[in-house]
């Protein structure tokens, strides 16, 4: 087939928010004035303009990038290198608006296929260059920041040219994307077909496929569709030493699955340029409801046991009781009514959501609607259900407008076993509470969930005070400690980045680790690809 490309191509986020700007606004009253009850509301201070770091390559080593993808594809210009210095977790927001741009890349390359990959990657190794692939720019694990120690500079690998349906398969129901493509792209170019991917993380608008991929991503409605990475047949890699092919069967016994390498491995053994995914019919029908539980605890007991039914619909998320009392759930109505009135009655919000064609939903929602009214859920309609999908994409805008009045915000995850939820729950609130302080809020929500267990999505928000890092650094470190005294996972689908790298030990062992290194050797030899990344 003929390779179909977007027809529009999106705007990019500005370097210091997240988002379209047009889509940005103010803090919205009911917000002040529930934040406003707590923490000192303030505007924050006029950013002073600040100057870009110089490019460090030098002019001949810039000459050899320019010789492989051409002259306008090699950029130095400041504003865009500024674009690609770090992601969007709140401390890398904090940082670009004090004005810290020490992480930024000294060049843009934008190369137009595998083969111009492939060759970047080569040159990168004679020349000892570090590259770091880049999609959507919505890291928020520092996975965008290289260590540029013993290379004599860092490349910024943006693969927006490289943004095109290259297969489909509607017999195997398979497609092979390129990375570039962002979520609704890529969602786009499919329901051409009549066809989707149904990947929906919060990240969805400006995320990649080849982002997805590459850190392990898991959508909203994980649930009815399933992680990213389980959607994924096969893959085509560029490595410094060769390209990697990946993926010739649905299912094998070709020793261990090669893929799950190059899955999560966040650009530190390769940069991923072909992903073929399972594909599926768009949806007829979408339905969404509310369903109210007294407890926390209730709610996830009855999660659990749809999972360990087989009866799990498409989308499924519980609020924890803070988190349904300012309705966290609606972005666009916090402090309001609490979910159609769970609040009030101090419960908890489950979102639930089915898709598929009119009798499957059907079906469905019978079956999990007995479930859950049998375990003592109580149906609110479709007035939650259908706020949440309404602006399920919001939450990063709220929490700008909130950082422009002096309250940080930042979110966290982690995931363990069902026997092992509430223990996690309790030490990671505990935690962030106590380096926060008591004034501090801190919500949570199960945005995941399996048969042997859950996603807990931790939300804080406290005073920025003078120097928000400072704030927010400590507790992140003493949830990630207790994460680790848990015995859960470091990550669910952040990532490792290097944020997390410090944690990584005590999850796959010393020997775990190793792999990971030997493996490292063996695809990046001269160590330039995303280097300080992922591996401890």
């Amino acid at each position: 087939m003929t390779i179909e490309r977007p027809s529009v191509l999106q705007p990019e986020m500005p370097p210091t928010r997240w988002g379209d700007p047009a889509h940005a606004t103010g803090l919205p009253d009911g917000v002040r004035d529930l934040v406003g009850l707590v923490f000192p509301i303030q505007d924050t201070p006029a950013r002073a303009e600040v100057t870009v770091p110089a490019p460090r390559l030098t002019d001949d080593r810039v000459a050899g990038l320019r010789a492989i993808v051409g002259d306008d594809n090699v950029v130095l210009d400041d504003d865009l290198r500024r674009r690609r210095t770090r992601g969007k977790s709140t401390p890398d927001l904090l940082r670009q608006r004090t004005g810290d741009l020490g992480d930024t890349p000294d060049v843009v390359v934008r190369p137009a296929d595998h083969d111009e990959v492939v060759a970047v990657l080569g040159y990168a190794q004679e020349q000892r260059i570090a590259v770091v692939p880049f999609g959507g720019g919505t890291a928020v694990t520092g996975g965008l920041v290289a260590d540029p120690a013993g290379l004599t500079g860092v490349l910024s690998l943006d693969l927006g040219r490289m943004r095109g349906l290259l297969a489909l398969d509607p017999v195997s129901s398979t497609a092979t994307l390129e990375p570039g493509l962002r979520g609704p792209e890529a969602e786009a170019l499919l329901a051409a077909h009549g066809l989707m991917l149904g990947h929906f993380p919060q990240s969805f608008e400006y995320a990649t496929i080849g982002g997805f991929a590459a850190t392990r991503s898991s959508g909203q409605s994980s649930a009815g569709y399933g992680r990213f990475d389980s959607m994924v047949v096969a893959l085509r890699v560029a490595t410094p030493v060769g390209e990697v092919r990946l993926g010739a069967s649905p299912a094998n016994a070709s020793g261990p699955d090669l893929r799950e390498l190059f899955l999560g491995s966040e650009g530190a053994f390769g940069v991923i340029t072909e992903v073929t995914v399972r594909v599926r019919p768009l949806p007829e029908v979408k339905e969404y409801e509310g369903w109210r539980w007294p407890t926390f605890d209730a709610g996830a007991d009855a999660m659990r046991a749809l999972a360990q039914s087989d009866l799990l619909p498409t989308v499924i998320r519980l609020s924890d009781e803070n988190e349904t009392a300012i309705n966290l759930a609606d972005p666009a109505s916090v402090g309001g009514t609490g979910g159609a009135g769970a609040a009030s009655s101090g419960g908890c919000l489950m979102i639930v959501g089915y898709e598929g064609t009119p009798a499957a939903v059907a079906a469905k929602k019978a079956a999990v609607t007995e479930a859950l009214t049998a375990l003592g859920g109580t149906a609110q309609g479709p007035g939650p259900g259908e706020a949440w999908a309404h602006g399920r994409f919001n939450a990063p805008y709220l929490r700008d407008s909130l950082l422009d009045n002096g309250v940080l915000v930042e979110t966290l995850e982690t995931v363990t076993f069902w026997s092992n939820r509430d223990n996690l729950y309790t030490r990671v609130r505990a935690a962030l509470q106590e380096t926060l302080g008591e004034g501090a809020m801190v919500l949570c929500h199960i945005s995941h969930v399996y048969a042997t267990g859950c996603s807990l999505y931790f939300t804080v928000a406290a005073p920025g005070g003078a120097d928000p890092l400072a704030t927010w650094l400590p507790a992140k470190a003493a949830a990630c400690e207790a994460i680790v005294a848990a015995g859960a996972s470091i990550t669910h689908h952040h990532a490792v980045g290097t944020d997390h790298k410090p944690y990584l030990t005590a999850e796959i062992g010393e020997v775990g680790v190793e792999v990971l290194r030997a493996v490292k050797r063996a695809v990046d030899p001269a160590g330039i690809l995303n280097p300080g990344v992922l591996i401890p």
